[in-house]
């Protein structure tokens, strides 16, 4: 569910620090523990006469000051950490697109050189060219090979979004292989749950898949709304897998040269199970406006971009008193001056008299 930025009006932006006031009872606790303690101590060191002539400098209200100080400092620290703030009237930012999960596979097969100048390098140039394409759209970035990571959540930052883009290859994933499922979950995993529409993956893949499930999870991906994009990386008759710093092409446990070749079927078929489209990646140009010409039938809605909004914080003033009450507890002493503490004693000299 997007927030609205006109309707959050003064609030704090990290609601969830609440839980962090608890331990003010339990400072409360341990330091009415301690005092009860402390009195016993004082019964139990000897003669009561003693005890109460050696401990006339000390101060029950100075003991609890220097208590109560860092418990309010405390509290005022987690609302300067909760951070009071309020949009501006006239700054908030809206945008009006949809919310797309680039899933990339990064399996040694993509090293393949059947499209030039290879699988991996052309599907970068084309993802590049997509997020060109959809400047109102926030994007999330997936590789995968034998298992799935997040790279980038979803975001408006087109520009670290090619960053990440630019950086995807097979060294950044250590389970080797091709696992589908793996990469649609994560990439469900990215989006809004609580948001059934204006989601969708774009999905770039050899199709070598190593797994059986990938249909199956398709089809629980549509059912919560997520549209799943295919692309086709490669060529039906394949080519050998060398690695850049390898001077022979990889082979298998029998020493057979392994030959990755495209498998547009599975792709094709996760795609309908979704109401997506597959294409293949022939020329970047035209796949990106086979995609985008897709993206632009879901449904779209204006929604707020809060990278966008210019807030006006108040956690300063809870920061500073803070300050102060940290500063003020260090400068207070355990015992009374040696001024008041010589009144007191000439006091209950008076009283003692009386």
């Amino acid at each position: 569910m997007y927030i609205n930025p006109k309707k959050l009006g003064l609030h704090f932006q990290y609601e969830n620090g609440w839980w962090l006031l608890l331990a003010i009872p339990v400072m409360a606790v341990l330091f009415f523990t301690y005092s009860r303690w402390k009195k016993r101590a004082a019964i139990k060191a000897g003669d009561p006469r003693l005890v109460a002539e050696l401990t006339k400098e000390s101060s029950s209200l100075l003991f609890v000051i220097k208590f109560l100080l860092p418990a309010l400092a405390f509290a005022a620290g987690v609302f300067a950490l909760m951070n009071l703030r309020k949009p501006g009237g006239s700054t908030a930012g809206t945008r009006k697109g949809i919310d797309v999960v680039i899933a990339l596979d990064v399996s040694k097969s993509m090293w393949a050189a059947d499209v030039q100048p290879s699988r991996l390098e052309q599907a970068r140039h084309t993802i590049n060219l997509l997020i060109d394409s959809m400047p109102e759209n926030r994007v999330a970035l997936v590789l995968f090979a034998g298992k799935a990571y997040l790279q980038m959540p979803l975001t408006t930052d087109h520009n670290a979004a090619k960053l990440f883009v630019a950086s995807a290859g097979p060294e950044m994933i250590p389970q080797q292989g091709t696992v589908l499922s793996d990469a649609m979950e994560m990439a469900e995993r990215a989006f809004n749950n609580q948001e059934r529409k204006f989601k969708s993956v774009v999905l770039f893949s050899d199709g070598e898949d190593h797994e059986t499930s990938a249909i199956s999870v398709a089809g629980e991906l549509a059912a919560q709304g997520v549209m799943i994009n295919t692309i086709g990386v490669g060529t039906a008759y394949g080519s050998i897998i060398k690695e850049p710093a390898a001077q022979e092409p990889k082979k298998d446990a029998t020493s057979n040269v392994v030959i990755s070749k495209l498998n547009e079927q599975m792709l094709k078929d996760i795609a309908a199970a979704t109401n997506g489209i597959y294409s293949k990646l022939e020329t970047p140009q035209k796949t990106v406006q086979a995609i985008t010409g897709k993206l632009s039938g879901i449904e779209r809605d204006s929604v707020p971009d809060l990278s966008l909004v210019n807030f006006t914080t108040w956690y300063l003033w809870f920061a500073v008193p803070m300050f102060f009450l940290l500063v003020g507890e260090f400068f207070i002493p355990e015992r009374l001056p040696v001024g008041k503490a010589l009144k007191k004693r000439t006091h209950e000299k008076e009283q003692k008299n009386n």
